[in-house]
């Protein structure tokens, strides 16, 4: 265990602890710093602040840097459809039914552990369970997903998709003809009292959620759509899509009791763009349907 003592100046005064520890140690990115204020390794004056303090002249901050938590996940040789990688990022293209990371009931068989026999330096901003993630799929949701090898690729991703600049566009089929060729739907999602496994758009204890979709292709009783999330809440275009009518086909959650059996929603990640962490370029990468998918699409097909 590593103990730090900070004392801050009259330059430094006014600012943001959690902005002024990322600045002393480069080696700290902002996240990991707000996760130690939030864990109560850092004190300021022996006692525990807010990471948007505002330092004082003279504040003596402490900060107890714990060892490394060895990661309680069995590596496992699962082969990866890697489409990039280099010594900040992987993105890869997760198969339908592939739980994302380690949880109860899925200690195994997910991409994280994948991911741990694939490459050791994972990020471990999002801790023992969830190294490297900067974001997430469902499990029955196939597609693209970019993961960060350091704490510096993970907080610059991380960054761009708070301020809406990573491109994430999603194909999914659902049920009925939607008339218009295109929408938004701006609608808060939240837990659903009702059932606390699902979210639902309600304005209790809610966050805005925005999903942009237009028509690709029209059926008898189905549209192949494609959606683009601008924020990425839990569920979001499942439960979007449902709230104005048109469930996902395949969703057992979300969708009508009388689905098509798809094993899960019909639902893909189909393009992710962003700006690399490092060399600024901007990177984007289309992955095509899954088997399953595109041959249902073609069953559609035959029977207009």
């Amino acid at each position: 265990m590593d103990r730090q003592q900070i004392t801050i100046n009259e330059e430094q005064k006014g600012q943001r602890l959690d902005k002024i520890l990322s600045l002393i140690n480069e080696e700290w990115s902002r996240s990991q710093v707000q996760q130690w204020i939030k864990s109560g390794n850092v004190t300021v004056n022996g006692i525990s602040p807010k990471a948007n303090y505002k330092c004082q002249d003279g504040d003596v901050i402490e900060v107890t840097i714990e060892e490394p938590e060895e990661l309680d996940i069995t590596p496992e040789d699962i082969p990866l459809d890697i489409y990039y990688e280099d010594a900040d990022v992987i993105v890869v293209n997760k198969p339908k039914g592939m739980v994302v990371h380690p949880a109860p009931g899925h200690t195994g068989g997910t991409l994280v552990n994948a991911l741990m026999y694939h490459c050791k330096d994972l990020s471990g901003i999002n801790g023992v369970m969830r190294p490297g993630l900067v974001h997430r799929i469902d499990k029955d949701t196939s597609g693209l997903l970019m993961i960060a090898k350091n704490d510096m690729a993970h907080e610059k991703l991380v960054k761009q998709l708070q301020e809406k600049t990573v491109t994430r566009k999603y194909k999914a089929l659902v049920h009925g003809v939607i008339p218009h060729d295109a929408g938004t739907i701006d609608a808060p999602i939240g837990r659903d009292k009702r059932d606390r496994q699902s979210m639902t758009v309600t304005d209790d204890n809610s966050r805005h959620a925005v999903t942009h979709f237009h028509v690709l292709e029209r059926f008898k009783d189905f549209t192949f759509v494609e959606c683009q999330l601008e924020t990425g809440r839990t569920h979001q275009i499942r439960v979007h899509m449902k709230y104005i009518g048109y469930p996902l086909a395949g969703d057992p959650k979300y969708g009508p009791r009388k689905t098509v059996d798809l094993n899960g929603q019909a639902l893909h990640a189909a393009v992710l763009g962003f700006v690399h962490p490092r060399t600024e370029e901007y990177l984007e990468f289309e992955a095509p349907l899954p088997a399953y998918f595109s041959e249902y699409l073609e069953t559609l097909r035959i029977g207009r």
